[in-house]
């Protein structure tokens, strides 16, 4: 089944988040220390994959290009958006906290490499033990950010099937007109585009920076592009 470890993921996700809003009472001083623990982790596995990339002006470039594109189509705006229609129809009293945890944990659990390459793998090859591997650790991340940033996390599962999915049934038919070459360079690539994007999201947790991380999303189809007429 192709979409199997894209709705395990989904399902750990759920489970993740509401494990989380049963610890949700523990006191708001170590909320932000896990917090900011995470957002550490979270920056040295953006470095990590960033390191990846063999092209890095390419990557540089694709980051500039995808940002306008991102702000033109204003991603992270209509993310928002999105959480805040959700919050408006369960009637939430927290504020933006459903927005802000929807839009973070879906930037987590998507920008990646296990990601990208998992749901390859189980498009290509029908392997799912890369997105069963990032299905535990994105359900103990879930736990974890449900418990500062609320119920808005567990409702990402909807953007991580869909992403994961979609891209699994691309690859079914992807692979018969990419060589692997090039499909393991791109991987490499993409890699470290979205290493720079989680850097910014760690930072962001961190309250250090700021940045619309939704809106660099676009970077990564651009790398892409780039491989595919080098």
């Amino acid at each position: 089944m192709v979409l199997l470890g894209a709705l395990v993921n989904g399902v750990s996700v759920i489970v993740g988040s509401l494990l989380g809003r049963m610890l949700q009472r523990i006191p708001d001083s170590l909320k932000d220390t896990i917090m900011k623990a995470m957002g550490l982790a979270i920056i040295i596995l953006g470095i990590q994959m960033g390191m990846k990339s063999e092209h890095y002006l390419l990557v540089i470039i694709s980051l500039v290009v995808g940002g306008i594109a991102g702000e033109v189509i204003a991603i992270d705006h209509r993310l928002n958006q999105l959480g805040s229609w959700i919050e408006s129809k369960a009637g939430s009293s927290q504020g933006n906290g459903i927005s802000q945890g929807f839009v973070t944990a879906t930037l987590v659990f998507v920008i990646g490499a296990m990601a990208i390459v998992g749901s390859l793998d189980s498009g290509i090859r029908g392997n799912h033990d890369v997105l069963f591997t990032k299905s535990i650790m994105d359900g103990v991340i879930a736990a974890i950010l449900a418990t500062t940033l609320g119920i808005g996390v567990l409702l990402s599962f909807v953007p991580v099937v869909l992403y994961e999915g979609g891209i699994a049934l691309f690859a079914t038919q992807v692979h018969r007109f990419v060589p692997d070459e090039l499909m393991n360079q791109s991987i490499n690539e993409m890699t470290s585009v979205g290493g720079i994007m989680i850097l910014g999201i760690g930072t962001n947790l961190l309250g250090i920076t700021r940045i619309k991380i939704a809106n660099l999303i676009p970077a990564i189809l651009v790398i892409v592009i780039i491989m595919y007429l080098m």
